[in-house]
């Protein structure tokens, strides 16, 4: 945070050395300003400063007159050695806010110059509170050289229709890149329809993708177009692809290369023309060992793949975002809401495990929790910010000679224990959709 500034416009260098050494004027900038230079009006219209003391009677009259007539808004102090003097007396009828006489009093000064830096770093925060200082590209936001680097592929494949494979972990902000993409391409005036492929069943995946006629199944009480049909002449994002049944991966594969498919319960050949972005939190590579993601499907979704950098490696972005998202609900609240410096350096230390997504929830939460000042206790951030578990702490505890269901379930609740309760995470460490940990948590309530 930049200081705020104090012009001193005092010839006598011994009296301003004596002002100099006012221990309040540490937090300040000081200037020393004198009026007879040719720069101090343009640099008074440019940047006035926040406060300003000058010895009126040891300064021209005509360029006292000329301060008053271009009085900035920010207070103006008059030194002297007592004579009367009318161009004094008519600065202060014009709005100068003090005259003091010589000697000067030390302590006097030093109230002054405290209350005055307490009124401008009151004003900073809360001009603070509700500016974003963060660079925007499309839907994304941050300055860092990470996202910067994204940001120019974006712009290089944007325009064409080569398909995008996003990789980056959950809560980076995958889908804003796909939107970008497609907002920045010649096919913005068309659909983008976004399917996350792990949210439906192997059965219902396959009609979502490619619809149903009527009758086609139990339920299919009508006709259905899919997002193929959807989104025809514009984007399909396609989220968390690894996640999508093996089996239908040859049926999606065809589609990208030949543009056909038929709906589920027709034999009718449909056409579509979309531009395919693909998403996943997975390493492709370990998908693809791992029998999850067809090895040929991969090279034809990755024509130009985009890895998206986690929060924790985006610098100044962390706090960046922090201030964005809380000018954003200042704004919408009408508050002037700010955080402290212990909640700042708090934000700052986080590794962030659930990315963006984890610190717009959190800056939102302690939004409404804060009366002003946004504490660490607001955050929820203990001070212990990257815990290091020993082999034992971070060991499962699973009984002797457990069936192999059993361990499945003390695996699957201990680590959900462990991630306090955060599913997606949970998911993520031990392998499975968050679908799938659904069903088996449901199957364990049962």
């Amino acid at each position: 945070m930049n200081k705020p500034v104090v012009w001193l416009v005092i010839p006598d260098t011994q009296i301003e050395s004596a002002v100099r050494d006012i221990p309040a004027l540490s937090a300040f900038q000081v200037e020393s300003v004198r009026f007879d230079s040719n720069d101090w009006l343009p640099r008074l219209h440019a940047r006035p400063p926040e406060a300003m003391l000058v010895q009126a009677d040891r300064v021209q009259d005509q360029h006292l007159v000329t301060l008053m007539e271009n009085r900035p808004s920010c207070e103006i102090m008059l030194l002297s050695e007592g004579s009367p003097n009318p161009l004094i007396d008519q600065a202060m009828r014009q709005g100068a806010s003090f005259h003091f006489r010589l000697p000067l009093e030390d302590k006097l000064l030093q109230d002054i110059f405290s209350d005055i830096h307490n009124e401008w770093r009151s004003e900073d925060v809360a001009a603070e509170a509700t500016r974003s200082d963060l660079d925007q590209f499309g839907l994304l936001l941050g300055s860092s050289p990470c996202m910067r680097k994204v940001y120019r592929m974006i712009r290089k494949v944007a325009d064409t229709d080569a398909s995008v494979m996003i990789v980056g972990e959950s809560g980076c902000g995958k889908e804003l890149v796909a939107n970008t993409l497609h907002l920045m391409s010649r096919r913005i005036d068309q659909p983008f329809i976004a399917i996350n492929s792990s949210a439906f069943s192997s059965e219902l995946i396959e009609s979502e993708l490619f619809g149903h006629e009527k009758g086609a199944f139990t339920g299919a009480v009508k006709s259905y177009k899919g997002i193929f049909e959807q989104a025809h002449l514009g984007t399909l994002f396609l989220d968390e692809v690894t996640e999508m049944p093996i089996e239908l991966q040859a049926k999606l594969l065809r589609v990208l290369e030949t543009g056909q498919f038929s709906r589920l319960g027709s034999e009718d050949v449909l056409t579509t023309d979309v531009r395919v972005v693909a998403a996943t939190n997975r390493s492709p590579e370990q998908a693809i060992a791992d029998g999850r993601l067809r090895e040929d499907l991969y090279f034809r979704l990755a024509q130009f793949p985009i890895e998206l950098p986690p929060l924790r490696e985006r610098g100044e972005d962390i706090l960046g975002l922090a201030r964005h998202f809380l000018a954003y609900r200042n704004a919408a609240d009408k508050t002037q809401k700010f955080f402290s410096a212990g909640a700042m350096e708090a934000i700052e230390k986080h590794l962030w495990p659930g990315n963006v997504r984890e610190l717009k929830h959190l800056v939102e939460r302690a939004h409404i929790l804060a009366l002003d000042e946004i504490t660490q206790e607001h955050l929820g951030l203990d001070g212990d910010f990257a815990p290091v578990l020993t082999p034992q702490e971070d060991a499962l505890i699973i009984p002797a000679n457990a069936p192999l269901e059993e361990m499945e379930r003390q695996a699957i609740l201990q680590t959900l224990e462990r991630c306090e309760g955060n599913k997606t995470r949970a998911a993520e460490q031990l392998g499975i959709s968050i679908k799938t940990l659904y069903n088996k948590l449901e199957k364990y309530r049962s």
